[in-house]
């Protein structure tokens, strides 16, 4: 009885140190969620305003024709993956990459990978990584996006790949990040509008110096690096709001396990302390 209740304090003690970690660890989370969401809803504004402007462009220019609003030039596809650094997020990097293998089924793709947990997947599998240059998501600041963007636009005008997609975390609220692959090249949706009879619509033309298809080639690594930029945000707020829940729940298990250890380790005592004094009545009773 003695050893046993020995190795339920023992127990206890164990589990008290890990709540003392799963509670600094949802704290740190929790300072740092907060930052991180207000960094996400300002960037969101510049990639949509930059989308709009493509959209201007496109529409106003009848003789318009860019190698990024073309149809793709092949089939093989570029995912930029943006997982975390570390674990310890409940499903976080895992839907990430279910999300990922359910859209590539099938597909020739490369990926770009950001984020050590990123980098770690698709080494396990031999996946070909376009580079690895940008392995810790905490690290990736907007010049790196603005090279990311760069080296992906000169690759898909290099015919190297025909679809560039995004594959991310959006962080949704405090308890809701939806993984989700978006499509960024080529840019499908910024058709002209249409009379109805396939004829289209006539509108004021803008003059563009030196012509609208440069300046339009020239927006579109900008706008590439926004929504990578957006994505990075996102995923880190995401991230930072799966860890501060995880350790929320992982804190608050603990809790009701020392709990249970407790309620178990005062009934152990008690009856041993019954047991002595059954023997000592016994023992006297016999003298």
């Amino acid at each position: 009885m003695a050893a046993n209740m020995k190795a339920v304090k023992l127990r206890i003690k164990s589990v008290q140190s890990t709540m003392q970690i799963t509670k600094a660890m949802e704290l740190v989370a929790s300072s740092k969620l907060r930052r991180a969401k207000e960094r996400a809803e300002i960037c969101r504004p510049y990639f949509r305003e930059l989308h709009r402007t493509l959209e201007d462009i496109a529409a106003g220019n009848t003789d318009f024709s860019s190698v990024y609003a073309r149809d793709a030039a092949n089939d093989t596809y570029c995912y930029v993956v943006i997982a975390g650094d570390r674990g310890l997020a409940g499903g976080y990097n895992s839907n990430l990459f279910k999300c990922l293998e359910a859209d590539a089924a099938g597909k020739d793709y490369v990926v770009l990978p950001i984020g050590k947990k990123a980098v770690e997947y698709f080494h396990r599998r031999g996946i070909t990584c376009v580079t690895e240059d940008f392995a810790e998501i905490a690290d990736v600041s907007v010049a790196d996006c603005f090279e990311m963007a760069k080296l992906l636009c000169n690759e898909f005008k290099a015919g190297k790949f025909g679809h560039i997609e995004l594959c991310y975390t959006e962080f949704v609220s405090m308890l809701s990040q939806t993984p989700q692959v978006y499509n960024t090249l080529p840019l499908k949706d910024l058709d002209r509008p249409d009379a109805g009879d396939g004829r289209q619509v006539t509108r004021n033309l803008i003059l563009y110096e030196p012509d609208s298809e440069t300046v339009f080639d020239a927006i579109v690594p900008e706008y590439l690096a926004g929504v990578i930029y957006g994505g990075v945000c996102d995923s880190l707020a995401s991230e930072l709001a799966a860890r501060r829940t995880a350790m929320e729940a992982a804190t608050s298990n603990a809790e009701e396990m020392i709990e249970k250890l407790n309620l178990y380790y005062n009934r152990a005592r008690q009856a041993s302390i019954t047991q002595e004094i059954t023997e000592i009545v016994a023992g006297a009773e016999g003298v």
